[in-house]
């Protein structure tokens, strides 16, 4: 019904969009960066990504949470700080989730992994400073009325979690035209 009621508003196709831009630029085990606000770390949104990562078989997609200010007695998952977003480098992919204002720290740190390399992708609000440093934003507006921040969170992780279309080029395609190229074609 969900997507019945989305089909119309561009919702489905902007997350699906979105969520294949964080597959394809999420390729590195260890090396998709998932940091939120000081008000919100995005723990829920980590969580369905690893489990699309586990499903999909596409270890690239399995976040490294990235906290504000982790408890000292945090398991080794969860006791990330900001300090590693100082260590991103190219081929690497920071997804900011900011459903309110990004702070201006937050803001530096997002620009400076830029610079060095790293893809920036952000779901957002409506924070223009933050879309203006992104390689690819979605924004979820408050005032949106049929989707919510966390519902586009979901929606974005099942479509980052969706099998490429395997279309008359796909490899498996190519392979058999390969295949028949070499040995000649098969007969029945």
């Amino acid at each position: 019904m969900l997507r019945e009621v989305l089909s119309a508003t561009g919702w489905l196709e902007r997350t699906r969009d979105f969520g294949r831009a964080l597959r394809v630029t999420s390729r590195t085990p260890g090396g998709l960066l998932l940091v939120g606000t000081p008000g919100g770390d995005p723990w829920h949104l980590a969580a369905h990504l690893d489990d699309e990562s586990r499903l999909g078989d596409a270890p690239g997609l399995a976040p490294t949470l990235v906290r504000w200010s982790p408890p000292p007695d945090a398991p080794p998952h969860l006791s990330i700080g900001l300090s590693r977003l100082e260590e991103a480098r190219r081929g690497e992919t920071l997804f900011v989730v900011a459903e309110d204002e990004a702070p201006v720290p937050l803001l530096e740190r997002v620009d400076d992994a830029r610079r060095v390399g790293a893809t920036i992708l952000a779901l957002d609000g409506g924070d223009r400073e933050l879309e203006g440093l992104a390689h690819e934003a979605l924004t979820v507006p408050a005032e949106e009325a049929l989707l919510s921040f966390d519902g586009a969170q979901h929606l974005v992780s099942a479509a980052a979690g969706e099998e490429p279309a395997r279309g008359a080029r796909g490899l498996r395609s190519r392979l058999a035209r390969l295949l028949e190229a070499v040995t000649g074609p098969t007969v029945d």
